[in-house]
């Protein structure tokens, strides 16, 4: 017999988001790690807030949100409020009761501007890395590193001179018409009226010139999960100088080696790696003026050829970053803020790489 199609106005219902979810959802086990890594932070979210008057939001579920917008790719933060609005998959995530009024995205934006202002990303970022450590999941001998072009949130029409003066009236002020056909642009004599931090860069010489930030990250060969990250803004040495910086922040007084591109064997970078107990695994470069930095006393051993491999596993990270964690071209402005959600961005990815290698199908393997 056919089922009558009735219309329910209401509904009630006795269970609850944790028991909707799955237990073998893959967000599980990310809610789980997210959790631990926030217990570190009380302190200093506490420091952020006011000792009295009205309560915010609270910044354990500010953070939760921004996760979620970053596993699921939400492009704005009023899709993202949308979402929790009817999602009971990211109401129990972010940790909101079914019948619980979601935050306006205005409201919600201004309070993320406080997640923004302190140094959360770094923190949480180092809380999600001491449970890999803590699960022997990290290599502490052997790195690689890599750097990648973000597409700044400002166009190419707002990169102007920045001796312009006094400029006629624009035929329309919301959108003006700007011929800069011919014109000689470079960082020196130009800058972005939208966001001044970003840089005219590009990947090579094939390429066309985008305004943009360099983002630079460290990952160890084990696993291919980031320990650190650098956003620097875009120049000649951004990648060298970045490479330099994380390699400083690693731990420890042992020889480590360091796999790079070609992009990277000079003979000044070679040198200060050496000098900093580091062995440049670096690819050669046998077109550089002057022939490549690194001989036969470092391609000759098997380590050598098993870096060069294994520091492809930085592409992956980039093109997750770029794809899932939508930052092809970041929907923010300034180099603190880009770089807050770089970091933060890494954070997930090394959360989504974790819950992957301890899931029970790989352990058995």
């Amino acid at each position: 017999m056919r089922g009558h199609d009735y219309q329910q106005s209401a509904m009630y219902s006795y269970l609850s988001p944790e028991e909707r979810v799955p237990a073998g959802h893959p967000l599980r086990p990310i809610r789980k790690m997210t959790d631990e890594a926030m217990k570190g932070l009380s302190r200093t979210f506490n420091a952020m807030y006011a000792a009295t008057g009205r309560p915010s939001i609270a910044p354990e579920k500010l953070l939760r949100a921004l996760l979620l917008q970053v596993l699921y790719t939400v492009r704005s933060e009023r899709l993202l409020m949308e979402q929790l609005e009817y999602n009971l998959l990211f109401r129990w995530f972010v940790g909101l009761n079914m019948d619980e009024p979601v935050w306006v995205p205005t409201v919600f934006s201004k309070n993320r501007e406080r997640l923004l202002e302190g140094d959360i990303a770094e923190r949480f970022f180092g809380g999600v890395l001491k449970q890999a450590r803590e699960a022997d999941l990290l290599s502490d001998e052997h790195f690689s590193v890599d750097g990648t072009l973000i597409e700044a949130w400002a166009s190419q029409k707002s990169f102007q001179r920045k001796d312009r003066g006094n400029e006629p009236p624009a035929d329309d002020p919301g959108n003006p018409t700007v011929d800069f056909h011919g014109e000689k642009r470079s960082n020196d004599t130009h800058e972005s009226t939208t966001d001044a931090d970003a840089r005219l860069a590009r990947k090579s010489g094939g390429h066309e010139a985008k305004l943009s930030y360099c983002g630079n990250v460290l990952i160890e060969n084990r696993n291919g999960l980031v320990v650190d990250t650098e956003l620097l803004q875009c120049n000649g040495t951004a990648e060298r100088d970045a490479a330099m910086l994380m390699v400083a922040g690693l731990n420890g007084d042992d020889r480590v080696t360091l796999a790079a591109d070609k992009g990277y064997d000079t003979k000044d970078f070679v040198k200060e790696m050496r000098h900093m107990n580091v062995t440049p695994h670096v690819s050669q470069n046998d077109r550089r003026p002057g022939g490549s930095a690194i001989d036969g006393r470092t391609t000759r051993h098997d380590g050598y050829k098993i870096s060069q491999r294994k520091r492809k596993r930085i592409e992956e990270v980039f093109g997750w970053l770029k794809t899932v964690g939508a930052l092809r071209k970041t929907r923010h402005r300034g180099l603190f803020k880009v770089g807050w959600v770089f970091t933060f961005a890494a954070a997930a990815y090394n959360l989504v790489r974790m819950r992957n290698l301890l899931s029970p199908a790989v352990q058995e393997a």
